[in-house]
């Protein structure tokens, strides 16, 4: 069974290449023109062993704000096609990350219900020239798309590790979720029998 997808996005703001592979190395590749963001990316690539390939040109003479939502609608719908109907994925998975003085916890369900609970306090206004508003922003986009449950809070004092160590837990957190369960590799983990 092969769990890729390809999805491009385009509007007026931005266009959007996402290629994904869930059963991959971690491996990425990915330019966004935000430097931070792509950064966050990599993590969440190389945490969760998805193959990641992105190329988003967005307006960025206006913000940040259209390239980085438009990004992370782009992965949730990638994740969606990818792992499709949800045949034989453990769905849940959960993930505490320290990283120094900042810790993250994340757990989610991929179970088809979009919804996002967040709670990531930054500092400052910016890290590098990603806006920190919109770090929750995008991770709302990504559930909404991917359709995920997704509860993730964090803590810290130094706003870069608050963001990566978020971004970590999420990965994890995903890993644990698509993973292919031997004991149930035909069937839905779904009491109704459908995500």
């Amino acid at each position: 069974m092969t769990r890729t997808a390809t999805i491009k996005r385009t509007t007026t703001e931005t266009d959007v290449s996402v290629t994904l592979d869930l059963d991959g190395t971690g491996a990425s590749s990915i330019n966004t023109g935000v430097g931070f963001f792509d950064h966050l990316l990599e993590a969440l690539a190389k945490h969760s062993l998805i193959d990641l390939t992105i190329t988003t040109v967005g307006d960025l003479h206006i913000d940040d704000h259209h390239t980085v939502e438009d990004t992370m609608l782009g992965i949730g719908e990638a994740l969606n096609t990818a792992v499709g109907d949800g045949t034989g994925i453990t769905r849940y998975g959960d993930a505490v990350i320290p990283m120094d003085e900042a810790i993250a916890r994340c757990a989610l369900d991929f179970g088809g219900r979009a919804y996002a609970v967040l709670n990531i306090p930054f500092r400052g206004e910016a890290i590098g020239n990603l806006s920190t508003q919109n770090i929750p922003h995008c991770l709302e986009a990504l559930a909404r798309t991917a359709g995920i449950t997704l509860h993730l809070q964090a803590e810290g004092r130094n706003d870069h590790h608050i963001a990566e160590a978020s971004f970590k837990a999420l990965a994890r957190a995903l890993r644990a979720a698509i993973a292919i369960d031997p004991r149930r590799s035909k069937v839905i983990a779904s009491t109704k029998g459908v995500f």
